[in-house]
């Protein structure tokens, strides 16, 4: 029999998906996310044991972050028939995603500020 180690979302990472979602981040986002910046390597299986999301959450999550170039993912051949595993490995620090999250919602927080202004500037001229 195998032993493997499995990790789950602890408070202080609950904590940390609370204030993404608060963010705008969707929540399944922001687990996935949490997981696997907390493990070298991992499979969809994996995610799903440890953050309590099902494997759509977990697949969309995955290649949102495979989009923005944070996470690759690899094929592993299985023994025998079926379909390839998928590995995640993150490509970034958590550090370096805060801080580009942080630039998308400043960027966000300027375009709010402008249409405010914009719309202002519309009533005033009525």
């Amino acid at each position: 029999m195998k032993q493997k180690n499995l990790y789950v979302l602890d408070e202080t990472d609950s904590k940390i998906v609370h204030l993404f979602t608060e963010l705008g981040m969707p929540r399944n986002l922001a687990k996935t996310l949490m997981f696997v910046s907390q493990v070298e390597e991992c499979c969809s299986a994996d995610v799903e044991h440890g953050t309590d999301l099902r494997q759509p959450e977990v697949c969309l999550a995955v290649n949102e972050f495979v989009r923005r170039g944070w996470i690759k993912k690899r094929e592993v051949k299985k023994k025998g028939k079926g379909r390839p595993q998928h590995i995640y490995r993150f490509t970034s620090s958590l550090r370096d995603i805060v801080t580009s999250f942080e630039k998308e919602k400043m960027l966000e927080i300027g375009t709010l500020e402008k249409n405010l202004s914009e719309i202002r500037t519309i009533i005033r001229s009525r």
